[in-house]
């Protein structure tokens, strides 16, 4: 793994790192299970290194927790969504110790505001 990879070295999809979004949040005013729910209803957990058009390993699904209750929270919501049946496919989320966060460069920060696009739906 790089440390403090540039954006085009995570592109080549070689450099073990995932394209993610660090979300800091007041848990007084949302659960961690209502921002679980919302990273399930964003993109589709069943495709492997993929989100939509992107192919890579850079696009990989995955959760990075921060403490013991996140990880559990985090797998017990993905087993109920599996055991759902909502999806015909198993889902390949990882869910993983968060590490070393690197911010992208500014191009890339507050993307689809910079850019007319409004904000992801939920």
């Amino acid at each position: 793994s790089v440390s403090d990879p540039t954006y085009e070295i995570v592109c080549t999809g070689q450099s073990g790192h995932a394209e993610v979004v660090l979300v800091e949040f007041n848990p007084d005013k949302v659960s961690f299970d209502k921002l679980l729910d919302t990273f399930w209803s964003l993109h589709d957990p069943t495709t492997l290194n993929r989100q939509g058009p992107d192919i890579g390993t850079q696009y990989r699904s995955v959760i990075f927790f921060q403490d013991e209750d996140q990880a559990a929270l985090s797998k017990a919501s993905k087993d109920k969504l599996q055991a759902s049946g909502k999806y015909e496919n198993d889902i390949v989320t990882e869910v993983v110790p968060a590490e070393h966060f690197y911010r992208a460069e500014e191009y890339h920060q507050k993307y689809l505001e910079a850019r007319g696009l409004g904000n992801c739906h939920s």
